[in-house]
């Protein structure tokens, strides 16, 4: 596998900024796939699937031999938040935006295919290009896919860009990575009456109230404890904005966080206990949302990414906790393959990731190829370490 040329990487460079024009959230990535689908064919991918789990794109390049099955995974989907920026390749579609980094992601992998013109020694490559990961429903939509047998892998990849760290530095972390979340959404509902007879009705005010506070109270210890919980409340709607109604209806939304999977069981049954506490004779409904499992790094595929990140001589940083953040690619792990998450720093002074001004930064992307095709070779072409 041959190194970028410069040629190489202006090419990826301006492929980034013509994804970044044209974010499509998540659900809705049918023009960024079939514009992945073009670069893969020209690529020469052995096999391509389309449509995996929504729009999903995977495409194979084959080994000479037999031999272990590696994925290697980015994301194709933006996120609903209007871009604020003055870059010449700023988001064309309003109130959408790659403030992620997804565009940096998905032409890093295209990078790597460029390098896979020299095919490894056995085994094959896979590289995904996963829909709504941002949801967290896209990496258990493609395992879903039918097709999914014939793509399952033994070791799986991904990275994720990380602000505020050096630029280029490679955060690994044995077991939990990143946190389990997901989204409770509290719909309550009594009975109106008029404003100067409330006790004629049932409002649900007195109980989102109470909640408001006890939610939240259920967060728990620091980030790296295995009994870490986390419950932020994003939204609260009581009635409809007038002077005359006692309202009947209220919505509460509140974000659960956990370090571990299991932690997140109990966290749930801790906040529906509260729920039933403080909403009784109301009629309550729940629903939830954005459900991420933690993903949890399996110790020899994290040990694999160490030893390329000494072979190129990266600097490595080994990560004391995981991720507040949830990512999706904990799913892979769940169905079998030794899977790990790398964290690649984006710059000590880089906007936040889904800040209105962020920007995946380009240097990141050689960084990122010659990382995840120094992987490969560990794995499939060990004879060229």
């Amino acid at each position: 596998m041959q190194v970028l040329s410069s040629e190489q990487l202006d090419y990826l460079v301006a492929l980034r900024h013509e994804l970044h024009q044209s974010p499509e959230v998540s659900g809705e990535e049918a023009h960024t796939a079939e514009r992945i689908v073009a670069e893969l064919t020209k690529l020469g991918a052995d096999r391509l699937w389309r449509g995996l789990g929504g729009y999903g794109v995977a495409a194979e390049f084959a080994g000479r031999e037999n031999g272990p099955t590696v994925l290697l995974r980015c994301e194709l989907d933006g996120l609903p938040i209007r871009e604020i920026s003055d870059l010449p390749y700023k988001s064309t579609i309003p109130d959408k935006g790659h403030l992620c980094g997804h565009d940096g992601h998905m032409v890093s992998m295209l990078g790597v295919a460029t390098r896979l013109a020299t095919r490894p020694q056995k085994g094959r490559v896979i590289l995904l290009f996963q829909p709504a990961e941002e949801t967290g429903a896209g990496a258990q939509a493609v395992i879903d896919d039918p097709r999914w047998p014939e793509i399952r892998p033994d070791f799986a990849f991904a990275y994720h860009n990380v602000p505020g760290r050096p630029l280029g530095e490679v955060g690994l972390r044995e077991g939990p990575g990143n946190c389990a979340s997901r989204g409770m959404q509290i719909l309550l509902e009594g009975k109106s009456s008029h404003a100067a007879a409330p006790e004629d009705g049932l409002s649900p005010g007195p109980a989102m109230a109470a909640l408001m506070t006890r939610l939240p109270d259920l967060s728990f210890g620091t980030i790296g404890d295995e009994a870490f919980s986390l419950a932020t409340l994003t939204h609260a709607c009581l009635g409809e904005p007038t002077f005359g109604i006692a309202p009947a209806d209220g919505e509460l939304r509140v974000t659960l966080r956990s370090m571990t999977n299991e932690r997140m069981d109990t966290l749930m049954q801790e906040a529906l206990h509260r729920v039933e506490k403080y909403t009784q004779g109301l009629a309550v409904d729940i629903l939830w949302h954005d459900v991420f499992r933690a993903v949890v790094n399996d110790v020899e595929a994290t040990g694999i990414a160490r030893n390329a990140v000494r072979a190129l001589g990266q600097k490595c940083l080994e990560m004391p906790s995981p991720m507040r953040w949830s990512e999706d690619f904990g799913r892979f792990g769940d169905d079998g393959a030794k899977a790990a998450l790398l964290y690649l720093g984006a710059g000590e002074s880089h906007p936040q990731l889904h800040n209105p001004d962020y920007d995946f930064p380009d240097a990141l992307i050689p960084v990122a190829v010659d990382l995840f095709c120094q992987i490969l070779r560990g794995i499939l072409s060990p004879e060229t370490q």
